[in-house]
């Protein structure tokens, strides 16, 4: 083999190795976009003119939530994979606790690092009855693309109180 067929022999197969990683590469790219995607989550967001409400709220501490809404948070965790958020509350005073149900007023939970508000509940799934006390009720939250992890801090949003800085188990 001479010299030049050497060369062209040499580029050619580089040519090759690049194509192949170019290809690998746009594989890669196109398996994490449908990693994003998991059957059974509504992926579709809402217009910002659709939400009716205004999610700001009066912000309280852990221990001043059940003197605003009745409630005191005893978990927040990822679960499902990191695609839930579970928050569990203990009903403290179920006269003040019927704020939870208004509806101007819906639960949300937002990550304080980026500002996503998760507010899409499981199967639209939201006690509706009479609050008894010291029971223990969820709500489970959508965290579809994982989101909000293990370790993120977040604004929980429930009846007419916010609490911050609360860690996600």
């Amino acid at each position: 083999m001479s010299g030049t067929d050497g060369a062209a022999a040499t580029r050619a197969r580089r040519s090759r190795v690049r194509l192949s990683g170019g290809l690998v590469g746009v594989a890669a790219v196109a398996l994490g976009a449908l990693g994003l995607w998991q059957p059974g989550y509504r992926h579709e967001q809402a217009p910002a003119s659709a939400v009716p409400v205004a999610w700001a709220r009066p912000a309280v501490s852990a221990a001043g939530l059940p003197g605003r809404s009745g409630v005191q948070i005893t978990q927040l965790a990822v679960t499902g994979g990191g695609g839930l958020l579970d928050l569990r509350y203990r009903v403290l005073d179920p006269d003040k606790a019927h704020v939870l149900h208004d509806p101007a007023t819906p639960p949300a939970v937002i990550d304080e690092r980026s500002g996503l508000v998760l507010n899409r509940l499981l199967m639209d799934h939201a006690h509706g009855g009479a609050f008894r006390p010291a029971a223990t009720y969820y709500l489970i939250f959508e965290n579809t693309g994982n989101w909000v992890h293990r370790g993120s801090r977040v604004a929980v949003l429930l009846g007419d109180a916010e609490v911050d800085h609360v860690v996600v188990g």
